[in-house]
């Protein structure tokens, strides 16, 4: 008893602590104080665990944009806006004084000159052949020969495992590991075996993760600090430098894998029944669209690619699913509208594995739970530009080049100013028009897919696979959240569960088998 006192003293002592610290850093209004030398940053640091929490209270307290001022030392003054208003201008309207940067290019140099990195003419160039390839029927075809055979032969096959064993697993590891395998399997024609009852632990998935914890480090620390860390070879950096080389080493093994096979011969029969990897069409395409594909290319390429398709699918099922056993009404009008998909003759079948194309243009409910979820959680919370020239955002804010503009995808779904009074709340019905189709709202408003002329270009990529994997496991089986667990986020550049999403697994049908 007298441990349980002491322990309640020792608890009451910190919180009056944090909260003197907290009353010191911020003014009246709740926005951090700006100090001598060392800017906001103390505010920073205190909130660093919750960034995004943080980013969501201040954008709301200062009208949806705000000025970060960092120690005079560091290259750190942001301007943080989700002012759909600014976001329409930066990206669209004044798009060319708004490239990415020398500054995000140095913070993501793991990404090499890949699509997401580069600016300018060697942007137009790349976007022009992604755009090509992905919008071919050859690819397409892939596509969904892809995604069928990873749900049937690798989804299906783990979750039924799981339900006979009646013990919990963890979804988004489940997640992770079918998208990863999916996506390698687009991009590269590889299949890394992720998705197998062994649960392997595959280096080149555990590189990506970790490099993108190291490249998180790199915003919320002043510039010197981290490239002080690059010079040592300790720290974060340390860590970004061994998974640089595990994913460095693994790709170029896929690229020389690639050729090799392409020089035995692919036959155009081949690739006209089955499709083709991306890989495979850039190495055919070399040169027909300006871009030398050389081996630095194809890996900067490539694990642009793969890095896009796994984080997006594996964050949007894990927040989607967990956001649905939260909201069983959701759920049940989600299988009231799979039933309108089955043919009417394969009704008394109950167990039905869904047909990709006959899901693009259907299941309009299911589409804005997708949204929703994607809106609240965002697969991306964040991203960055700066200006080439000084500016005057539509908000009356001035930017100059030696500022970086932020923009909160994640505090952006949280705003009563864009999404209402019921912004907080997980509402499908908000993506539905009154006739009952689709809404589509301007991507300055839903940002997760970018805007403008950098609107994402494997969107529709990642809403098939998105569309086929929550119908099929909602459909075939029931989820449920197990108790006790900590749904916080993580804090890196991809919007993930921190301590992950263990969820039970049962087969709705197992009773009628």
């Amino acid at each position: 008893m007298a441990f349980i006192g002491l322990f309640e003293i020792f608890l009451a002592v910190i919180c009056f602590f944090c909260f003197i610290l907290y009353y010191f850093i911020t003014n009246n209004n709740g926005l951090p104080k700006n100090f001598p030398m060392l800017g906001m940053l103390p505010a920073l640091l205190l909130n660093v665990h919750r960034i995004h929490d943080w980013l969501t209270e201040l954008m709301q307290k200062s009208q949806c944009t705000f000025l970060f001022k960092g120690p005079w030392f560091a290259n750190m003054d942001i301007l943080a806006t989700v002012d759909p208003a600014n976001v329409h201008y930066i990206m669209s309207s004044n798009f060319s004084n708004f490239p990415k940067g020398d500054d995000f290019r140095e913070i993501f140099d793991i990404l090499g000159d890949g699509i997401f990195n580069v600016d300018s003419d060697l942007w137009r160039s790349q976007r022009k052949a992604a755009q090509v390839l992905m919008n071919h029927q050859r690819f397409q075809k892939f596509l969904v020969k892809t995604s069928l055979e990873k749900i049937g032969k690798g989804l299906i096959p783990m979750l039924d495992n799981v339900s006979k064993q009646c013990k919990p697993v963890d979804l988004q590891d489940l997640f992770q590991r079918f998208a990863f395998d999916s996506t390698c399997i687009l991009v590269t024609g590889n299949d890394p075996g992720c998705l197998s009852s062994e649960f392997p632990e595959v280096p080149f998935a555990k590189a990506v993760e970790e490099a993108e914890e190291s490249i998180f480090y790199r915003h919320v620390v002043p510039e010197r600090v981290w490239k002080l860390q690059r010079w040592l070879g300790i720290g974060e950096e340390q860590k970004l430098k061994k998974s640089k080389e595990v994913i460095d080493r693994t790709i170029l093994e896929y690229i020389q894998k690639k050729r090799a096979e392409l020089n035995e011969g692919f036959t155009m029969k081949e690739e006209k029944e089955e499709g083709v990897d991306l890989l495979t069409s850039y190495i055919n395409e070399d040169y027909n669209f300006g871009v030398k594909s050389d081996d630095k290319f194809l890996r900067d390429t490539a694990f642009t690619f793969l890095v896009a398709g796994r984080d997006t699918v594996s964050s949007a099922l894990t927040w989607f699913f967990w956001l649905v056993s939260r909201n069983p009404q959701v759920e049940t009008k989600i299988r009231e509208e799979l039933k309108l998909v089955i043919p009417k003759d394969k009704m008394a079948e109950k167990w039905w594995r869904f047909d990709i194309n006959e899901l693009k243009n259907k299941l309009v409910y299911l589409n804005g739970a997708l949204c929703e979820a994607m809106r609240l959680y965002p697969p991306v919370p964040f991203q960055h530009k700066a200006p080439l020239a000084a500016d005057i955002l539509p908000s009356g804010h001035r930017a100059v080049p030696k500022t970086k503009i932020l923009f909160s995808m994640y505090a952006m779904g949280r705003m009563e100013s864009i999404w209402g009074e019921d912004c907080l709340e997980f509402k499908p019905e908000r993506w539905i028009t009154e006739k009952g189709g689709i809404k589509h709202e301007p991507s300055y408003k839903f940002f997760v897919f970018n805007s403008g002329p950098r609107t994402c270009l494997g969107k529709e990529v990642a809403f098939t696979q998105l569309k086929a994997v929550a119908a099929t496991i909602i459909h075939n089986y029931n989820v449920e959240v197990v108790e006790g667990q900590c749904f916080d986020a993580n804090i890196s550049v991809v919007l993930q569960m921190k301590s992950g999403l263990r969820m039970r697994i049962f087969n709705r049908w197992d009773d009628d088998q």
